[in-house]
């Protein structure tokens, strides 16, 4: 009985075996195919080589892991080398490590540089890229700037930025690279020159002058992470005539501003030959919405000249570069500037202007051959959770004072916050009758405005964030 039983037993282990062996071929069948398809699928490398940006949006939403090293470097690392502006914003929005690694522990910015993307260095260094991190090899972006740019633009760009000459100096007689670092050291004095000729004749323009003003009151705000401040001051421009103190006004402004718990990398202060059409329109359309968030409180600050368009009374700031006579290719545009603002998802958005646009002389310019315009064309209908303060009125010019070395609008203002107001209405009150009365002391009728009108900002718009 059981030896008839056993080709029965032996057929039904092979049938079995056979079942198992199907089982075990499918199953390398399936990873075989999906070998396949991983090995076909696209690689960041791949896309940003190819500028794919909708490829790359497909494999973030996917859950690609954008911060994994794959073929040398991670996504942000490709998207720097290849230079594609676009699509380093969305990593970043989205999550990118801007110092994470590579191979030999590059970083983005070291590929950046050895592209010789100008754009991608400057908008990685504005995030929070370490402008002085160190691949395997001791090698500081600085470093390979002066090894792969010939030109010595990167070399410029980074020393001005601040990179740390000794370290990339260090790296380069390590690896015996003796050219570059005389590259180094020659573009490091070239820029120390400028700097120090800039600063002796900023220094003859402008005497220091001390006000009350001038020390930085200590106030009890939280340090504020979701606050960003546009601060622009032009006193010396390229064909017009100067704006006196403006740059003064600019830099006591970000010092009370950083004062307010405004952290110092979350203001984007530009003046004089830093602050022409192009670097301004950087600023406000690139730089601040990519950094303002949904609740951020935004603050945007000028000062210098503005003007009218002779034509239509449109009301321009006037950039460094800006010329009277074609402000609509020159200057930048107030409804522009409340078009832009008011596409920001942020929660408040305060706008101050020490600058007037009546072409009646002051801080305002005129094209040549027109008359002063004392009716300015409307402006945009500004959003709900934007309000600016101006320094004049509307047929008014903006004055500065001698004795005070500031304009008059912005030294009351800020001695507004000094004395505790809080609010843009607080302060509006507080400088109205200080400013009308110092400007009758030089002849001039200034009145500040605001808009909107003052009883409907009432508990809103406050410039400081209690503990």
């Amino acid at each position: 009985m059981l030896d008839n039983d056993k080709p029965i037993n032996c057929l039904k282990d092979l049938v079995h075996g056979r079942l198992i062996m199907k089982k075990i071929f499918g199953t390398v069948l399936i990873l075989f195919i999906l070998t396949l398809l991983v090995g076909c699928a696209a690689t960041f490398h791949e896309v940003a080589k190819k500028h794919d940006i909708k490829t790359l949006k497909e494999m973030v939403y996917a859950g690609t892991n954008i911060n994994k090293s794959k073929d040398g470097g991670t996504a942000l690392m490709w998207e720097s080398y290849y230079c594609d502006i676009e699509a380093i914003k969305f990593l970043l929005k989205h999550g990118a490590d801007i110092n994470a690694t590579g191979m030999m522990e590059q970083r983005a910015l070291h590929w950046a540089v050895m592209s010789g993307c100008h754009n991608a260095i400057e908008l990685l260094i504005d995030n929070g890229a370490n402008i002085d991190a160190l691949d395997k090899m001791g090698g500081s972006p600085l470093g390979y700037a002066a090894y792969y740019d010939q030109g010595g633009e990167t070399l410029k760009l980074l020393i001005e930025r601040g990179a740390d000459q000794d370290i990339a100096l260090n790296y380069l007689l390590k690896i015996r690279e003796l050219t570059g670092a005389q590259r180094v050291q020659i573009e490091g004095r070239k820029v120390e020159k400028e700097k120090a000729r800039i600063a002796s004749f900023k220094n003859s323009q402008t005497p220091s002058i001390k006000t009350d003003i001038d020390e930085i009151p200590i106030i009890n705000s939280a340090l504020r992470d979701n606050a960003y401040a546009i601060v622009i001051g032009i006193e010396n421009y390229r064909s017009i005539p100067k704006s006196d103190y403006s740059r003064n006004d600019a830099t006591l402004v970000k010092s009370y501003l950083k004062a307010l718990g405004f952290r110092e990398r979350n203001i984007d202060f530009i003046t004089d030959e830093k602050a022409t059409r192009t670097d301004i329109e950087k600023s406000l359309e690139v730089w601040l919405p990519y950094k303002a968030k949904k609740g951020s409180t935004v603050i945007v600050y000028f000062s210098g000249h503005g003007a009218p368009e002779p034509y239509t009374g449109e009301a321009y700031l006037v950039p460094y570069d800006g010329d009277p006579n074609y402000l609509p290719v020159t200057g930048y545009s107030l409804k522009r500037l409340y078009e832009k603002l008011g596409e920001l998802e942020a929660e408040e958005i305060i706008v101050v202007l020490d600058s007037c646009f009546s072409g009646s002389g002051g801080r305002s310019v005129l094209a040549k051959g027109a008359r002063p315009l004392v009716m300015m064309a409307p402006t945009v209908i500004l959003s709900s959770n934007i309000a600016v303060l101006s320094a004049t009125q509307s047929n008014q010019i903006s004055t500065s004072s001698p004795d005070k070395g500031l304009g008059v609008f912005t030294y009351y203002f800020l001695k507004a916050i000094k004395k505790g107001n809080v609010t843009l209405a607080e302060i509006y009150k507080y400088i109205t009758p200080q400013v009308e009365d110092e400007a009758k002391k030089l002849n001039v009728q200034q009145s500040p405005s605001i808009i909107p009108d003052v009883e409907l900002l009432e508990g809103r718009f406050s410039l400081r964030k209690q503990k």
